[in-house]
């Protein structure tokens, strides 16, 4: 919402002044891209990218997070850390159950990828992992943070993490072509004048975000997303 705001600011000389006006209603990834879709409720959203969703709804090709959606540290329960003893070979992770929302890209992901993905609704994944119900939860860089200061019998992973291209666009409804090209302009502005480089390097979600997952320190396994549209394999190559 802040970088929203941020794209939003840099385009008011060309489009004038804008309101944001949350929707205060739970909704599911899958149908909150139906509401957008049917021009329902809402006018914007953002989520990671897949080769469906960018042919039902316009994608701003800007990647929000950098491609941290795709950068994956595991949530685990205290005392699970010895099931991932830094000799683990990919072929015995993958292997061992994991848990992802049902209709997450990624779950499509680490499924073609011949993880053992173990689905459930986005809102009850942390109860299934502290039942048992899979050994470990897959989880962006900024994401597991806030969740575990919640969460006393849950923990990091300390080893591992997965890779695989996933860029998070914002989306809007195919005929807002006036959003569209607003968002646009406005993310190219603060690209190339550095805005958004500061943002992301001192927002509270990003802000250290490397050190704090001691990336440096994990054995990274390399994976394939096949959910990637023509557009998003020629912008993975645009330093």
């Amino acid at each position: 919402i802040d970088l929203l705001t941020l794209a939003l600011e840099e385009t008011t000389d060309e489009y004038g002044s804008f309101q944001l006006q949350p929707v205060h209603v739970e909704m599911t990834q899958a149908r909150t891209s139906l509401m957008l879709q049917r021009n329902e409720y809402i006018n914007l959203m953002w989520r990671m990218s897949s080769q469906a969703l960018e042919q039902q709804l316009q994608a701003i090709y800007f990647p929000i997070l950098k491609g941290l959606m795709g950068s994956r540290i595991f949530v685990i329960k205290k005392g699970n850390q010895h099931k991932f003893p830094n000799d683990l070979p990919l072929t015995d992770l993958k292997k061992i159950p994991l848990g992802q929302g049902n209709n997450w890209p990624d779950a499509s992901i680490l499924l073609a990828n011949g993880f053992n993905v173990i689905k459930g609704h986005d809102s009850y994944l942390i109860q299934m992992l502290k039942r048992g119900r899979f050994i470990f939860f897959p989880r962006a860089l900024h994401e597991p943070w806030s969740e575990l200061a919640e969460e006393s019998e849950l923990v990091v992973e300390k080893n591992f993490m997965l890779k695989y291209p996933a860029p998070t666009f914002f989306f809007v409804n195919k005929s807002n072509t006036r959003l569209h090209q607003r968002l646009d302009l406005g993310f190219k502005k603060i690209l190339n004048s550095g805005k958004f480089e500061q943002f992301f390097l001192n927002h509270p979600i990003t802000a250290g975000i490397l050190t704090k997952a001691n990336v440096k320190q994990r054995i990274v396994f390399e994976l394939k997303n096949p959910l990637l549209s023509v557009q998003v394999k020629q912008l993975l190559t645009d330093e």
